[in-house]
């Protein structure tokens, strides 16, 4: 089904005509599915958060917010034919990991990564990417049973006034002008999302910045002045030694260098990236870095 979907659309493209608009999945079945709800975002795409609250983890005497480093998700694009792509990142420690690929692996559901995001964070945790093609409900249900292998939050609790605070002791501003773009706050951390220049494809399906293609780049404040950072730059294998050297000379860390898909086009490196320092030096550090890479414009 998902091979012949891919082709179908590849013959309108190709002849010019104009794709259908493919009808919305049920979301709300979707949710009850997975046990968590998320957001409808970056037009068909449905994004749902699964941050790992319940872990406490610390790296450099920094006690990490989950928005900061720990913030698992999924999301979901319709493909037609009822059926949809789902792509995700899943945070893990160490005796999860097996419990977890088990049970993916039995539903079909396949692992294109596993992989560290920081080091020296106590405890550690690991990162596993997924995907998925087929009936979204199923979907959802089959990382249902597989995300309880693992200790991660499956409700709809409400947030804490805290995390839903728009505020935060940060000069944003100064890091929007950095940075060229601007972020947003999110369970006390900035989070600033910069889009590649090129359409991201696998398997021939578009992938969007919401399914994982965009570089992030967050930000918790630590101290006066201070901010820890961590994040991830996606590039291309021209952009990975260029922007590993401007970071480093910024005073920031390369902590990992990985891929995250298999099939994707243009082909994609994924470099992670750590430290707790100056907010001025750190973005100007950051800023060195984007200036490496293939940008979309715009802020």
């Amino acid at each position: 089904m998902y091979a012949r979907t891919i082709a179908g659309l590849a013959f309108l493209t190709a002849f010019g005509v104009t794709q259908p608009v493919l009808a919305a999945p049920d979301w709300k079945a979707v949710a009850q599915s997975l046990g968590k709800s998320g957001t409808q975002v970056s037009g068909d795409v449905y994004r749902v958060g699964l941050p790992r609250s319940d872990l406490k983890v610390t790296l450099d005497g920094v006690e990490l917010k989950p928005a900061l480093a720990l913030g698992s998700w999924l999301a979901f694009k319709p493909m037609g034919d009822h059926d949809a792509m789902v792509m995700g990142d899943l945070v893990l420690t160490e005796p999860e990991i097996g419990p977890v690929m088990t049970k993916l692996s039995q539903s079909g559901i396949e692992v294109t990564a596993l992989h560290n995001h920081l080091q020296r964070a106590q405890p550690a945790t690991m990162y596993m990417h997924v995907l998925g093609h087929g009936d979204p409900e199923k979907l959802a249900a089959a990382l249902h049973s597989a995300l309880k292998e693992s200790a991660t939050p499956l409700s709809d609790a409400p947030a804490s006034a805290t995390a839903g605070s728009n505020s935060i002791d940060l000069d944003t501003s100064m890091v929007d002008q950095a940075l060229g773009h601007k972020g947003k706050v999110s369970g006390g951390v900035y989070q600033v999302g910069i889009p590649r220049a090129e359409t991201i494809k696998d398997g021939g399906m578009e992938v969007p910045e919401a399914m994982g293609t965009a570089i992030a780049i967050n930000f918790q404040p630590t101290d006066k002045g201070k901010a820890a950072i961590t994040g991830d730059f996606v590039l291309t294998a021209s952009e990975v030694n260029p922007v590993l050297h401007a970071l480093r000379e910024g005073g920031i860390e390369v902590t990992a260098v990985h891929n995250h898909m298999l099939d994707e086009e243009p082909r994609l490196f994924f470099m992670h990236f750590w430290a707790d320092d100056d907010l001025e030096k750190l973005t100007q550090g950051l800023k060195m870095a984007l200036a490496k890479v293939h940008l979309r414009s715009g802020a």
